[in-house]
């Protein structure tokens, strides 16, 4: 497996690849977001790790670039992590079109359960267990709408 990770700061490099260090593994690491696009093609990583600020360029940017390069018709099968500075960012992630989201700090195991769960996917839930789990989601967000 191969893992691009983009950030500026050293304590991110240092955190992902002490987490995600396996004999199978091999990282790049990029410190200017206007690069990400050029070290995906030619490196093909199995997932990118953005930081939510990359150099000159923000991590939401990089991400959606990445998305348009593959509507472009340029490959980019690679799978995207954003790691977010605080909760209040998850909107952020969403709107990128990154494919999971972390908050820092990260914690080893969180971040080595995301990146396995992004490239082998937990198996869909059952219908029941859908059902289950919407009822609640449904009660809340009646609540919160008033």
């Amino acid at each position: 497996m191969h893992i691009l990770v983009a950030t500026d700061a050293d304590h991110v490099v240092n955190d992902v690849t002490a987490a995600l260090s396996a004999p199978d593994v091999s990282f790049t690491v990029c410190r200017e977001g206007r690069e990400v696009s050029r070290l995906v093609a030619e490196r093909s990583p199995d997932v990118v790790v953005l930081d939510l600020q990359i150099g000159s360029m923000g991590g939401m940017a990089v991400a959606m670039d990445l998305r348009l390069d593959a509507t472009a018709g340029k490959p980019t099968d690679a799978l995207i992590l954003m790691l977010l500075d605080r909760r209040a960012d998850l909107h952020l992630a969403r709107r990128s079109a990154a494919d999971a989201w972390l908050v820092k700090p990260l914690d080893p195991l969180a971040l080595k359960r995301a990146v396995r769960d992004l490239l082998h996917p937990p198996a869909p839930a059952t219908e029941a267990a859908q059902a289950d789990e919407a009822a609640p989601a449904a009660e809340e967000e009646v609540a919160t709408a008033g």
